[in-house]
């Protein structure tokens, strides 16, 4: 099985395993403790989640407040839901081509929503028209979909000059490279080799948040419920490796972007191809029929689209927002790589994926 899907999930890092094992056992352990509880088996597990935050805070800006949460979405929703005081209802402006956890809690809101338009390759439009009173500003660093790198450091100046929050969805860069200014940040554990079932959202010093999960307050107040030390562990040594890692798992997905460009050369990509995390490859052919792709390439993992939309029959809003018609997005797939991934399993998924198309004439 050659795995070319990075961008929905990755394969957990040995030393994230291995940091997460003792918080797993059972009655004979002394690890099992509640990491909110007063005894010593509660502060060795408090001691376990003060040590992964420590090493999750490294990836993002200094100083602020990282918040663990169940995973990237539910950040998103604490930084949107969280930032507004009941009844607010000033704009909100968003990418087209935001995850749809930004999108939908956006119309969820039920708020004025302005829609950031992009460029054909992929680059969000900074000097678009805003509402006057834009609350926040929601805008990803790099597009799970066809991996675009956003200009944040410009919409942070904008969002700073008329008064509103920027959040920037992190998930895609985190651990890849130095995460840009924000008010608010959402990543995820596994999508750096660390767990599922466990994310965080940073915030700026000065910025106050409004739990949208109460009954415990854990997490400063902001986030309830019970935190696991194994998840938080798993999460913290994740974050630790690839920040060791960073510069040599980039020149390794840059190694192998090459290597694909070059294999696939007569397809054609989608979205930039120099402003770009290159462990990222979303490539069409016109004609493809991608069901029947992927069933007749069986030992390959890779995806249509975007995980979280896969399977749902839509076209991607992403492709749609840089230009693509209906059957040019239906004919595009996206084959994710990075620190796991060889040239070898670069080269035979080529030749399966370009001999199973040939097939069917295209």
């Amino acid at each position: 099985m050659i795995y070319l899907d990075y961008q929905a999930s990755t394969a957990l890092a040995p030393e994230a395993r291995d940091a997460m094992l003792p918080w797993l056992g059972g009655p004979d352990s002394a690890a099992f403790g509640n990491p909110h509880s007063p005894h010593v088996l509660g502060r060795q597990a408090a001691a376990a989640v003060a040590l992964a935050r420590e090493r999750v805070a490294a990836l993002l800006p200094a100083g602020g407040t990282l918040i663990f949460t169940g995973s990237a979405v539910e950040a998103i929703n604490l930084a949107m839901r969280g930032s507004a005081p009941l009844g607010d209802k000033r704009p909100l402006a968003v990418s087209a081509i935001e995850h749809v956890a930004v999108l939908e809690t956006a119309q969820a809101l039920g708020c004025p929503v302005t829609t950031i338009p992009v460029s054909r390759d992929g680059i969000a439009q900074t000097d678009c028209a805003l509402a006057p009173g834009t609350r926040m500003i929601a805008l990803m660093q790099v597009n799970n979909e066809i991996g675009t790198i956003q200009p944040t450091i410009d919409m942070a100046r904008r969002a700073r000059d008329m008064g509103a929050l920027l959040l920037v969805d992190a998930v895609q860069a985190a651990g890849k490279m130095a995460l840009d200014e924000a008010d608010l940040i959402a990543i995820s554990a596994h999508k750096i080799h660390g767990p599922k079932g466990i994310g965080a959202l940073w915030v700026r010093d000065g910025i106050a948040l409004e739990p949208i999960l109460t009954g415990g307050g854990q997490e400063a107040g902001i986030r309830s419920g019970t935190l696991s030390p194994a998840l938080c562990a798993g999460f913290g040594a994740a974050a630790q490796v690839a920040l060791e890692r960073r510069q040599s798992d980039a020149a390794h997905a840059a190694e192998l972007w090459d290597l694909a460009r070059e294999l696939f050369a007569d397809w054609t990509l989608n979205g930039s191809a120099d402003a770009r995390w290159h462990g990222n490859l979303n490539i069409r052919r016109d004609g493809l029929d991608v069901a029947r792709l992927m069933s007749d390439c069986r030992d390959i993992c890779f995806s249509a689209g975007s995980a979280c939309s896969s399977g749902s029959g839509k076209v991607s809003h992403v492709l749609r927002a840089i230009g693509l018609d209906d059957k040019q997005a239906k004919s595009s797939i996206r084959l994710g790589f990075g620190r796991y991934t060889t040239p070898d399993e670069i080269g035979e998924a080529a030749r399966k994926i370009k001999a199973a198309a040939a097939a069917q004439g295209v």
